[in-house]
């Protein structure tokens, strides 16, 4: 894992970039990393487990789904914390995708299909995720229960 930007603080709010390459591994890192970022940025367990879930899943179909499992090809991680919450953004080096085109996994002829099911799981912890055209980006956003007025 490469991390060419360190974190940077502008009033509260904690900015960084990673480049991740092999997938297994520096996942594992990241989610670590990720976990200590959280504490510190006084984010409950709760929270702290959906942030780091969506994350996981937004990268494991970066590379799966993005990248296709090129090896030669990386994710990107952007992350910008401040008091109210967490944004992240998670760029493969894919062709994108529509995610409309995705099987819905709660319908009945889905059941058996895993297909969707990561997304479905970012729509359910996070406050928002959205995926920028042509789909091969995706930006997940954690807003802390008291933040939300």
């Amino acid at each position: 894992m490469t991390t060419p930007a360190q974190g940077t603080h502008h009033t509260g709010r904690f900015e960084r970039t990673w480049v991740l390459r092999e997938q297994r591994e520096s996942i594992e890192r990241l989610q670590h990393e990720m976990g200590k970022l959280l504490e510190d940025g006084g984010f409950g367990e709760a929270a702290g487990f959906a942030i780091r879930l969506a994350l996981e899943e937004a990268l494991v179909n970066g590379f799966r789904h993005g990248n296709k499992g090129n090896p030669e090809k990386s994710v990107t991680v952007w992350c910008a914390i401040d008091p109210t919450g967490i944004e992240l953004e998670v760029i493969d080096e894919g062709e994108g995708f529509d995610p409309g085109s995705v099987p819905d996994p709660t319908a009945e002829e889905n059941i058996e299909i895993p297909s969707g099911r990561g997304i479905m799981l970012m729509r359910a912890y996070m406050t928002s995720v959205e995926y920028v055209a042509p789909g091969n980006r995706l930006r997940i956003v954690y807003r802390k229960p008291d933040a939300q007025q």
